[in-house]
């Protein structure tokens, strides 16, 4: 068995771009591909987990996710770093009626899980909204992390004061669970 960094997309590890789905507006957030690598040379799987409810809203088709997933891979290809799985979740409870992989819901990291052979609560998750969190803890991770990037700054600025370890960035979580495992 292995264990991954279930890693959300849009603020963690690009900038948030509302239903991004044009790979010219995917960005990587500074750090992202050093967080990355150094999730690998830890014996970590990075896998992303994203909600994309723009196809069941129609803005956008699933073809534009994965056109947004090969650009993200380049850009993080260009600093030497890959993320080893996308799983994403098209629905939206008002459009498709509920499923099980829409985070909060756990169902992308189980999906993840099985397929890579992953330990759960050897595992944690870095996201920028509560959702991420919730799907992280009802997954069994060992941790899980929101970042001031992304929906996370908005989240903090308004003084929520979330009940788990808030990161700078994703770096910054890396960075804090791997030191934490060195211990």
């Amino acid at each position: 068995m292995t264990k991954a960094c279930f890693l959300d997309r849009d603020g963690v590890i690009n900038e948030e771009v509302n239903y991004l789905h044009d790979p010219a507006k995917a960005v990587l957030i500074p750090g992202a591909a050093a967080a990355i690598n150094r999730l690998h040379a830890a014996g970590y799987l990075a896998i992303v987990v994203t909600n994309q409810a723009g196809v069941a809203k129609g803005l956008y088709e699933e073809k534009d996710i994965r056109a947004v997933h090969d650009r993200i891979a380049e850009l993080l290809a260009a600093d030497g770093a890959e993320v080893d799985a996308f799983f994403y979740c098209p629905h939206h409870p008002d459009y498709t009626g509920a499923c099980g992989c829409r985070k909060p819901s756990p169902g992308m990291l189980l999906a993840a899980a099985a397929q890579y052979d992953i330990e759960l609560d050897k595992s944690f998750l870095v996201g920028d909204r509560l959702s991420d969190i919730e799907a992280g803890r009802a997954a069994g991770c060992q941790a899980v992390y929101l970042v001031a990037t992304g929906y996370g700054a908005e989240l903090l600025a308004a003084g929520m004061q979330p009940d788990c370890p808030v990161a700078d960035d994703l770096k910054a979580a890396v960075d804090d669970f791997l030191s934490r495992q060195e211990k």
